[in-house]
């Protein structure tokens, strides 16, 4: 296997495979990578490795014995006229050859053998594929079939290949089971014969990778791979040598040590064990539940040598396995001083809103109300989010002044909710509380902490409230601090607040220096001026400053006396100055109601170039041309709608030879929401996610199919028949989603069509499938 490894690539990144000979360059899709021996892996800081294998197409072959291969890398930078491009080689010599060897990649499984004779070669390069014919087990094709279907055979000077992609038709998937532990085996069988000079000859070749395994124990990650592998092991074997290795780069013994890394073998089982957060792996950002997960992902490499007793024949096996652990819950951890700083986070956190507790707000958006957000970035590629919110902000609420039991007074409380969603992250930030009683002889005050810790002062008067301060038995803990307060103990002066509206409030609270106070008599200057609320131990005013009695000038303060005794209070306002008045609308308390209206969806279906659903073909490309067996990636889409509680759903599609979707013959394609269970070659349906281009995953249905049932060189039109649903809405029945229930329980034929006023009828342009003769 020869590996690339390209850093810093650009967003968007088009490689060509070079043939030898230089005369063009060709495309590698996904479809031509897995038939060709091609893998391609990016990392989420852009650096991508382009993995060959050594008997791949287009590769030049020396003997068996020196390995060239040519790429062309076509790069895109933010627009698309940004264009650069690299051309990158490689040459790789490998003498070591076993009989049979089978290689697992991401994307393909291949096996080659040792062929009986030498075959000659041209140019050197692997003979004509053209002189193999194909049987795999479950249905015999000769070559060119074989390659319309996606695989890929090969004969060089030495040897036969054969190479499939995963899940096609022709492979399946097996348990081999000798433990607790199942293993699950993708598993491809095929005879090929070939012309020799004495005649037909025939090869027995087979592959099976592993697709499972994994265990995860004590943050280790534990990949068992079975010791037999039962459709490559018949009778009793050896193993000759066994190799670990990470990203198709095999690992010496002193670089598995320093790593953490096993590789052993039982009975059996062949286990690689890694730890999680090597550094041969990377984290990333998981999705769950709107909650801050991440995951991490490492691809180990096994290689197994092994020789079978009765034939002494020799096995070479080399598996490529990506692993991605489950999604691991983290905790954002939070600091504070002056702000609330959120992390560290990984790199492909995005903050996308913060919710407050009265709205939600986009970053821009908080940042024009007073809200300071800003990302740091750190050199070990993390970073943190902070957050710093003014109090006055109109986002914070602030609890009024209020009597407490009817009978203590508390200072105003400020609380703050802040949830910061980077699609998957909460965090809950509050100030601190207060809350408090009193009885006949004291006052009993608890504070608890916020979130961001005891990081509080507490003042008394004019003096830092601090544990020697006896007067006010004062105590803490790691979340609260207390202190109570006899009717002895000092304190401050008499609290007043004067608000802009030209109101001023008072407390006068009864102290044992001056028994004979009764709160309740207590008056102003003006002595008609009582108390708004009293009892036996403190008197509560509320009153304008044009009134009670108040003397005022331009330049001294408003003032008032307290009778007795005879205490003055002041109020302070600044005659000329320009104040800012800010204002903010609240929402209504009742539920806005709808009008019925009405209004025109529009569905639309597209044929994709490939299974990527990035390209699609245009009207000036129709008529399409596609052999027979070739996959047809359709895409269904509900366009000019933005409403996520929309969704699309595919009742069913159906292929017919001409443009009238009710003509025959007709081929069922999706039947009542699901695949049509009578097609050997099933139709696959594959998953939206978001991205730039899809904005509401729900609106979009993608599906795959292959034609079979057609005579060759025909034009085929593809119809459906789509429901447009309310997935939030119970007394909408129809919005049970796409193929919920198994086939075998589906009701069958469309003939039983519902007529909705939902539904949507789309079809195709027209698709010439050929058999590839008349090209």
């Amino acid at each position: 296997m020869i590996g690339l490894s390209l850093g810093e690539w650009c967003p968007v990144m088009l490689v060509f495979i070079v043939p030898p000979d230089g005369t063009q360059h060709i495309v590698l899709t996904p479809n031509l990578a897995a038939q060709c021996g091609y893998s391609m892996e990016s990392d989420p800081w852009g650096n991508t490795r382009i993995y060959s294998s050594l008997l791949g197409c287009y590769v030049d072959n020396r003997d068996d014995q020196t390995f060239n291969v040519g790429l062309r890398l076509r790069l895109y930078g933010p627009t698309r006229s940004a264009v650069v491009t690299h051309d990158v080689k490689q040459t790789c010599s490998y003498t070591r050859w076993a009989s049979r060897e089978i290689l697992c990649d991401r994307n393909y499984m291949e096996v080659g053998h040792l062929t009986s004779i030498v075959l000659p070669t041209s140019k050197g390069q692997a003979q004509d594929v053209k002189e193999i014919d194909t049987i795999p087990d479950v249905l015999s094709m000769v070559l060119r079939e074989a390659e319309q279907a996606g695989y890929g055979a090969m004969v060089t000077s030495t040897r036969l290949v054969m190479r499939s992609p995963y899940n096609t038709a022709e492979t399946y998937s097996g348990d081999v089971s000798n433990t607790d532990i199942k293993f699950s085996m993708e598993v491809f069988r095929v005879s090929a014969y070939y012309k020799a000079p004495h005649g037909l000859s025939v090869v027995n070749l087979a592959a099976a990778c592993p697709t499972g395994g994994v265990l995860y124990i004590n943050n280790v990650i534990s990949w068992h791979v079975p010791r037999r592998v039962t459709p490559l092991v018949d009778g009793s074997f050896e193993i000759l040598e066994m190799h670990m290795g990470i990203n198709g780069k095999r690992l010496d013994g002193s670089q598995m040590a320093a790593r953490g890394y096993t590789l052993t073998a039982t009975d059996f089982h062949i286990v690689i064990e890694i730890p999680v957060g090597s550094p041969d792996g990377h984290y990333k950002v998981g999705k769950s539940n709107y909650q801050y997960h991440i995951i991490y992902i490492v691809e180990p490499m096994l290689e197994v040598l092994w020789r079978t007793t009765d034939t002494q024949d020799d096995t070479r096996y080399k598996v490529l396995f990506p692993i991605t652990t489950p999604p691991m819950h983290q905790h954002p951890h939070v600091q504070e001083s002056k702000f609330v700083l959120l992390g560290p986070l990984l790199h492909d956190v995005v903050l996308r809103n913060i919710t407050f507790f009265t709205r939600v707000l986009t970053v821009e958006e908080s940042n024009a109300r007073g809200v300071t957000v800003l990302e740091h970035r750190y050199s070990n590629g993390t970073k943190s989010i902070s957050v710093l919110v003014p109090f006055d902000a109109d986002i914070v609420l602030e609890d009024a002044s209020e009597i407490i039991d009817a009978k203590c007074h508390l200072v105003p409380s400020y609380w703050l909710c802040i949830k910061c969603f980077s699609d998957m992250t909460e965090l809950f930030v509050s100030l601190p509380t207060i809350t408090g009683t009193c009885d006949q002889n004291q006052f009993y005050i608890s504070v608890k902490y916020g979130s961001q810790g005891n990081n509080v002062k507490a003042i008394v008067g004019l003096h830092h409230l601090t544990p020697e301060m006896a007067d006010y038995q004062f105590q803490e803990n790691s979340t609260h601090f207390s202190l109570v307060l006899t009717l002895s103990s000092p304190l401050p002066p008499l609290p007043s607040e004067c608000y802009p509206n030209g109101t001023m409030t008072a407390t006068a609270v009864k102290v044992d220096s001056v028994t004979n106070i009764i709160p309740s008599r207590l008056t102003l200057k003006d002595q008609s001026c009582k108390p708004a609320f009293s009892d036996d131990r403190f008197a509560y005013f509320s009153f304008s400053v044009a009134s009670c009695g108040t003397t005022r000038t331009v330049s001294q303060p408003l003032q008032c006396i307290l009778l007795p005794p005879r205490q003055t209070l002041s109020c302070y306002y600044v005659v000329n100055e320009t104040q800012t008045v800010g204002f903010s609308s609240q929402p209504t308390h009742y539920e806005p109601t709808a009008e019925i209206g009405s209004g025109q969806l529009t569905v639309q279906m597209r044929l994709a170039q490939d299974s990527l659903y990035e390209l699609f073909y245009q009207a000036e490309d129709y008529p399409v041309v596609k052999y027979l067996r070739q996959p047809l990636y359709f895409e269904v889409e509900l366009v000019e709608s933005t409403d996520p509680n929309l969704e699309l759903i595919l009742e069913s599609c159906w292929a017919t030879l001409d443009e009238d979707r009710s003509s025959l013959p007709s081929w069922d394609i999706i039947v009542d929401r699901c695949e049509n269970p009578d097609d050997s070659y099933v139709t696959i349906f594959h998953p939206v996610v978001s991205d730039a281009r899809v904005l509401v995953p729900s609106h979009i249905k993608r599906f795959s199919m292959k034609m079979f049932t057609f005579t060759k060189d025909e034009e085929i039109f593809v119809h459906c028949d789509a429901e447009i649903c309310d997935s939030h809405s119970q007394a909408d029945g129809s919005c049970r989603g796409q193929c919920v229930q198994p086939a075998h329980q589906m009701n069958y034929r469309r003939e039983l069509k519902r007529d909705s006023t939902n539904q949507m009828q789309i079809s195709s342009q027209h698709i010439v499938l050929t058999s590839g003769e008349n090209i």
